[in-house]
Protein backbone atom coordinates (compact mmCIF):
# COMPACT_ATOMS: atom_id res chain seq x y z
CA UNK A 1 0.00 0.00 0.00
CA UNK A 2 0.98 3.61 -0.59
CA UNK A 3 1.25 5.95 2.18
CA UNK A 4 0.58 9.59 1.52
CA UNK A 5 0.81 11.81 4.57
CA UNK A 6 1.69 15.46 6.18
CA UNK A 7 2.24 16.72 9.46
CA UNK A 8 1.00 19.47 11.17
CA UNK A 9 2.36 21.09 14.24
CA UNK A 10 -0.56 22.39 16.41
CA UNK A 11 -0.51 24.46 19.91
CA UNK A 12 -3.85 23.22 21.76
CA UNK A 13 -4.25 19.30 20.84
CA UNK A 14 -7.26 19.96 23.03
CA UNK A 15 -9.19 22.72 20.44
CA UNK A 16 -7.97 20.66 17.24
CA UNK A 17 -9.52 17.63 19.12
CA UNK A 18 -13.13 19.78 18.90
CA UNK A 19 -12.25 21.43 15.68
CA UNK A 20 -11.87 17.92 14.25
CA UNK A 21 -15.21 16.85 15.60
CA UNK A 22 -17.48 19.39 14.96
CA UNK A 23 -16.41 18.87 11.22
CA UNK A 24 -17.66 15.45 10.88
CA UNK A 25 -14.33 13.16 11.58
CA UNK A 26 -15.38 10.38 13.91
CA UNK A 27 -13.47 9.26 16.58
CA UNK A 28 -12.05 5.83 16.10
CA UNK A 29 -9.81 5.17 19.05
CA UNK A 30 -8.66 7.20 22.43
CA UNK A 31 -5.73 8.81 23.32
CA UNK A 32 -3.59 6.09 23.80
CA UNK A 33 0.50 5.65 24.44
CA UNK A 34 2.45 3.93 21.93
CA UNK A 35 5.75 2.96 22.15
CA UNK A 36 7.69 3.00 18.67
CA UNK A 37 10.67 0.98 18.41
CA UNK A 38 12.72 1.03 14.67
CA UNK A 39 15.17 -2.23 14.19
CA UNK A 40 17.90 -2.35 11.24
CA UNK A 41 21.53 -4.22 10.88
CA UNK A 42 24.62 -3.55 12.34
CA UNK A 43 25.31 -2.03 8.69
CA UNK A 44 22.35 -0.06 8.55
CA UNK A 45 21.27 -0.78 5.48
CA UNK A 46 17.59 0.08 6.12
CA UNK A 47 18.72 3.30 7.44
CA UNK A 48 20.99 4.66 4.31
CA UNK A 49 18.09 3.50 1.91
CA UNK A 50 15.73 5.68 4.22
CA UNK A 51 13.58 2.93 4.69
CA UNK A 52 12.28 1.84 8.05
CA UNK A 53 11.76 -1.55 10.16
CA UNK A 54 9.40 -0.49 12.76
CA UNK A 55 7.71 -2.88 15.85
CA UNK A 56 5.27 -0.93 17.60
CA UNK A 57 3.09 -1.32 20.96
CA UNK A 58 -0.01 0.10 21.51
CA UNK A 59 -1.58 -1.06 25.28
CA UNK A 60 -0.88 -5.02 24.89
CA UNK A 61 -0.96 -5.61 20.85
CA UNK A 62 1.75 -4.74 18.93
CA UNK A 63 1.86 -4.18 15.02
CA UNK A 64 5.04 -4.38 12.91
CA UNK A 65 5.63 -2.37 9.93
CA UNK A 66 8.14 -1.63 7.01
CA UNK A 67 8.23 1.46 5.45
CA UNK A 68 10.16 1.88 1.64
CA UNK A 69 11.63 4.38 0.50
CA UNK A 70 10.66 8.05 0.07
CA UNK A 71 8.81 8.93 -3.17
CA UNK A 72 9.78 12.42 -4.81
CA UNK A 73 6.97 15.22 -3.69
CA UNK A 74 7.14 18.29 -2.43
CA UNK A 75 4.51 18.28 -0.32
CA UNK A 76 3.67 15.01 0.85
CA UNK A 77 5.62 11.86 2.19
CA UNK A 78 4.87 8.90 -0.17
CA UNK A 79 5.84 5.64 0.05
CA UNK A 80 5.01 2.06 0.58
CA UNK A 81 3.88 0.76 3.80
CA UNK A 82 2.84 -3.09 4.63
CA UNK A 83 1.83 -3.24 8.78
CA UNK A 84 1.04 -6.57 10.45
CA UNK A 85 -0.46 -7.50 14.13
CA UNK A 86 1.90 -9.66 15.35
CA UNK A 87 0.65 -12.28 17.87
CA UNK A 88 3.59 -12.28 20.62
CA UNK A 89 5.53 -9.23 20.87
CA UNK A 90 8.00 -10.27 23.27
CA UNK A 91 8.96 -13.62 21.16
CA UNK A 92 8.69 -11.76 17.89
CA UNK A 93 11.28 -9.34 19.32
CA UNK A 94 13.54 -12.70 20.04
CA UNK A 95 12.99 -13.24 16.40
CA UNK A 96 14.16 -10.02 15.24
CA UNK A 97 17.23 -10.65 17.35
CA UNK A 98 17.91 -13.82 16.43
CA UNK A 99 18.08 -12.41 12.39
CA UNK A 100 20.93 -10.15 13.42
CA UNK A 101 18.18 -6.89 13.61
CA UNK A 102 18.70 -4.30 17.05
CA UNK A 103 17.08 -2.07 17.90
CA UNK A 104 18.15 1.69 16.69
CA UNK A 105 15.53 3.92 17.23
CA UNK A 106 13.07 4.23 20.29
CA UNK A 107 10.29 6.91 21.07
CA UNK A 108 6.50 6.92 22.63
CA UNK A 109 3.66 9.39 21.93
CA UNK A 110 0.21 9.74 22.99
CA UNK A 111 -2.55 9.11 19.72
CA UNK A 112 -5.94 9.83 19.28
CA UNK A 113 -7.24 7.97 16.00
CA UNK A 114 -9.94 9.44 13.64
CA UNK A 115 -11.40 9.00 10.29
CA UNK A 116 -13.24 10.96 7.78
CA UNK A 117 -13.99 10.38 3.89
CA UNK A 118 -11.15 8.37 3.33
CA UNK A 119 -9.01 10.39 5.96
CA UNK A 120 -6.99 9.42 8.64
CA UNK A 121 -6.39 11.76 11.14
CA UNK A 122 -4.19 11.22 13.84
CA UNK A 123 -3.65 13.71 16.80
CA UNK A 124 -0.74 13.44 18.29
CA UNK A 125 1.21 14.11 21.45
CA UNK A 126 5.17 13.90 20.83
CA UNK A 127 8.60 15.14 22.89
CA UNK A 128 9.08 17.74 20.28
CA UNK A 129 5.16 18.48 20.38
CA UNK A 130 1.71 18.11 19.31
CA UNK A 131 0.89 17.27 15.70
CA UNK A 132 -1.78 16.50 13.54
CA UNK A 133 -1.27 14.21 10.86
CA UNK A 134 -3.10 13.21 7.90
CA UNK A 135 -2.75 10.40 5.40
CA UNK A 136 -4.94 9.51 2.60
CA UNK A 137 -5.49 10.46 -0.93
CA UNK A 138 -3.24 14.12 -1.67
CA UNK A 139 -6.64 16.00 -2.65
CA UNK A 140 -8.26 15.15 0.73
CA UNK A 141 -5.85 16.02 2.69
CA UNK A 142 -5.60 19.68 1.20
CA UNK A 143 -9.16 20.32 1.29
CA UNK A 144 -9.60 18.91 5.44
CA UNK A 145 -6.23 20.73 6.06
CA UNK A 146 -8.04 23.99 4.62
CA UNK A 147 -11.52 23.28 6.18
CA UNK A 148 -9.10 23.62 9.40
CA UNK A 149 -7.78 26.85 8.55
CA UNK A 150 -4.05 25.22 7.98
CA UNK A 151 -1.96 25.83 4.22
CA UNK A 152 -0.05 23.25 2.03
CA UNK A 153 2.93 25.61 3.55
CA UNK A 154 2.31 24.28 7.13
CA UNK A 155 2.81 20.71 5.61
CA UNK A 156 5.64 19.11 6.96
CA UNK A 157 7.17 15.97 5.76
CA UNK A 158 9.20 14.61 8.11
CA UNK A 159 8.45 11.54 10.15
CA UNK A 160 8.78 12.15 14.20
CA UNK A 161 12.42 10.39 13.86
CA UNK A 162 13.79 13.29 12.16
CA UNK A 163 11.73 15.57 14.15
CA UNK A 164 13.52 14.12 17.50
CA UNK A 165 16.67 13.85 16.32
CA UNK A 166 16.63 17.31 15.11
CA UNK A 167 15.28 18.82 18.72
CA UNK A 168 18.56 17.04 20.42
CA UNK A 169 21.04 18.73 17.90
Amino acid sequence: MTEIEVKIEVNDPKAIKEKLLSSGAKLEKGRSLEKNTLYDFPSQPLYKKRQALRLRKINKKFYLTFKGTLQKSRKFKVREEYETEVKNGREFQKILKGLNLKPTFSYKKYRSLFRKKGLKICLDETPVGNFLELEGPREHIVRFASALGFSPKEFIKVDYIQLIKNKRN
